[in-house]
């Protein structure tokens, strides 16, 4: 049987997801449903301090305990102590000298079952000397405060000069913003199940981001070559950065070694909120200088980002923050100062956007800031001062393009607006429980824009890795595809289908487990998947095809394997900050957020949440769409009511009732803009889609409670007295 011409499904059609049967219908298994024959539980005992000195583990009573079947502390890992995402290999597998943040793993425990686990890690006793913890990432900076890592607790500053960063203008606009802690809230809890081998080595289900860097850091602290850990992928129940970094990996397959049985483990909500990076809390300090027509002369900002007790990917996230500090606009002269910290606050590290929220919700007020002192439309002023293809960020960086700043602002302008508050369905502020009858409401109208890097940056290797089989089955050809590309919710899988019928002409595609016999697909983040994968899969079927010629499939069947990477990117100047070359791409997006806000009560409604990008080109319209309607709920939330509560230290958001996310009873009309100018350095001209409408998507929110409560709004989350108009209180 030959391969056909034309088939449907192909790139630009219209697809449901794969997976969406089985996902509504609760029919799909997730991580935390991995089950095995003869399988023990496995738990971790976490320490109730931010910050202690560990002066012994007593594990005696939990091994005595009945139905425990291995208890494991810092003395049993078997190599590498620490681990990490980034070029800091700081985290313990299990605390060993001291512990630095609460929730921080001490001990694991192995039994036959969840109850007798949890009573054993609570018999395990711990002697704790609790210490003072360092929570303000300013106070780590300082002279004073105890040293958290041995090379001290900044870690990374980023300073870019550009042009003259002293030079003046008759209009400054000056702004400090503080971002709270966001939490992915993710809805499938960390799990996996481990199982040892009969050479030595494990086999490790787990739901991750990436693969390869898992097994990397997994077969480092069990002490065994990589070839002998072999991981697959589980099923994902959401991941927005909060599975790039180790949670019950190395843990699970340390107990399967020890026990010589499968060990599951899978985190409770509470655990998870401990268990996993959020997003950094930040402080942002902003001067932004103008003529009186509004052209921008000169950007100055300090950005102080808390990295929390460990280093994750801090790094990256502090580079990819300071990069994109003046946001998408044409900055003559800039000067940037951008600082990660140690503290003893939980650790933080990858979350969707990886550094362009905190930075775009400062650069947008301020541009709002500007349009104000100015009386300028602040559509026309961003449009005014936007990148345009060709223009050079404050790296020196040219932006390819093309840049459409125009058609994305103008484009949602021309929307038509949603109905007056209180009509139709959306109701008014608070609900349905009678709280406003629309006494006191507002409406408020915001505009955001603004971008994000696609890919890794700063010199980093990036490729990826597909694998392609043709078969003729029954007489019809199939195609067999093997990646260890995550799927995590994003529609990855998806992609790969359209581009194998395209290229193909084959409509029966088939999917090998994702796993690590097949070489890497690096990360599903940093909007960079379908941009990898689709020149992967691409390659192998275009070599496929020209193998193949016009002879038909042989009875063996013919598999082609391609490595695709982007354009070599490289590091920036360390003392300037500049580099022509620093990412490998970019996207562009913007927001109109309506607002409906009760100035009484100080309860607010975003009514309809618009939003257009330039999405390179739509492999399948409709995931699109979904994923530029997630990524605005996930910036509505950070608006308005998502923020970790830490204090001391000490974690209090534990639950999805002490930690609000939005529901379907808080999403407004999300009607979007899709452009495809097409990207030229990508396959097909895709570029990234599931970051960049959780970028804008807050400030624009913000933007229109400003307009509808006349209130500076420099803190994120806005609370609602922060919203409130109070009226007669004592002074």
């Amino acid at each position: 049987m030959s391969v056909g011409e034309r088939v449907r499904g192909a790139i630009g059609e219209r697809l449901p997801r794969r997976d969406a049967r089985a996902k509504v219908s609760g029919q799909f298994d997730y991580a935390s449903d991995l089950r095995a024959e003869n399988m023990l539980v496995g738990v971790t005992l976490r320490s109730p301090h931010a910050s202690a000195r560990i002066r012994g583990i007593d594990t005696a009573a939990a091994r005595g305990l009945e139905g425990v079947r291995a208890v494991l502390t810092h003395a049993d890992v078997p190599g590498a102590k620490r681990v990490g995402t980034g070029p800091f290999k700081d985290q313990p597998v299990l605390a060993f000298d001291q512990v630095r943040h609460h929730g921080e793993p001490v001990a694991i425990v192995a039994a036959e079952d969840l109850a007798t686990a949890r009573r054993g890690a609570a018999l395990v006793a711990v002697d704790y000397e609790p210490l003072e913890p360092l929570t303000d990432a300013s106070a780590a900076l300082t002279d004073a405060a105890p040293r958290l890592h041995p090379h001290g607790n900044e870690l990374r500053t980023v300073r870019i000069v550009h042009g003259d960063p002293a030079a003046a203008g008759p209009v400054t606009v000056r702004g400090s913003y503080e971002i709270g802690m966001q939490d992915q809230a993710f809805l499938g809890p960390e799990a996996g199940l481990a199982r040892p081998l009969e050479d030595g080595g494990v086999e490790l289900e787990v739901a991750t981001q990436w693969l390869h860097l898992d097994r990397e850091q997994v077969a480092a602290a069990l002490g065994m070559p990589e070839e002998r850990v072999r991981l697959v992928l589980a099923g994902v129940g959401g991941a927005f950065g909060g599975r790039e970094d180790l949670s019950v990996h190395v843990h699970a397959s340390m107990l399967a070694l020890a026990t010589r049985r499968p060990v599951k483990m899978a985190y409770s909500r509470d655990e998870s909120f401990v268990g996993h990076v959020h997003r950094h809390p930040a402080l942002l300090d902003y001067e932004h200088v103008a003529t009186e027509e509004g052209q921008l002369v000169c950007v100055r900002a300090r950005l102080l980002f808390d990295g929390g007790a460990y280093a994750s990917s801090s790094t990256a996230v502090i580079a990819n923050a300071a990069t994109q500090a003046c946001g998408p606009y044409d900055v003559p002269n800039a000067r940037i100062e951008a600082t990660v910290a140690y503290t003893n606050n939980p650790p933080c590290g990858a979350m969707r956007g990886f550094g362009a929220p905190q930075v775009a919700i400062a650069y947008e007020a301020q541009m709002d800031r500007l349009a104000g002192r100015l009386g300028m439309d602040p559509v026309e002023l961003r449009i005014r001062n936007a990148l345009t293809t060709g223009a050079a960020m404050p790296t020196g960086q040219v932006v390819p393009g093309p840049v459409d700043a125009e058609g994305l602002l103008r484009g949602i302008r021309h929307l038509p607006l949603p109905g007056p508050p209180g009509e139709g369905d959306r109701g008014w502020p608070g609900g349905a429980f009678g709280t406003t009858e629309g006494e006191g409401v507002r409406r408020g109208v915001g505009y955001a824009f603004g971008f994000k890097n696609v890919g890794f940056s700063e010199g980093f290797d990036d490729y990826t890795v597909a694998r392609v089989r043709l078969l003729a089955v029954d007489g019809a050809p199939v195609a067999e595809v093997h990646t260890a590309a995550a799927e995590v919710g994003q529609g990855v899988v998806g992609v790969i289908e359209q581009v194998v019928r395209s290229e193909l002409g084959v409509e029966d595609v088939r999917f090998v487990a994702a796993d690590t016999r097949v070489g890497s697909a690096g990360a599903a983040s940093a909007s960079r998947l379908t941009w990898m994968i689709a020149g992967a899969v691409g390659e192998a079927c275009r070599a496929l095809r020209e193998r193949l010629g016009a002879e038909p499939i042989p009875e063996e069947g013919i598999e082609e394997e391609a490595t695709y990477r982007h354009r070599a990117t490289a590091p920036m100047d360390p003392a300037t900050g500049r580099g022509e070359n620093v990412h490998a791409g970019f996207a562009f997006v913007a927001h109109r957020a309506v607002v409906d806000v009760d100035v009484e009560l100080g309860v607010a409604r975003v009514a309809e949440l618009a939003c257009a990008q330039d999405v390179g080109r739509a492999i399948n319209p409709m995931a699109v769409e979904g994923q530029l309607e997630g990524g605005g709920m996930q910036g509505l939330g950070l608006a308005l009511m998502e923020e970790m509560v830490v204090d001391g230290g000490v974690v209090l958001s534990r639950s999805l009732g002490e930690y609000r996310i939005p529901t379907i009873v808080d999403a407004p009309d999300m009607p979007s803009l899709v452009l495809e100018l097409g990207n030229p350095d990508a396959p097909y001209g895709v570029t990234g889609v599931g970051e960049m409408a959780s970028i804008t998507s807050t400030p624009a929110v913000l933007a229109a409670l400003r307009d509808a409560t006349g209130r500076e709004l420099t803190r994120v989350p806005a609370r609602p007295e922060d919203l409130a108009e109070v009226k007669g209180w004592p002074a």
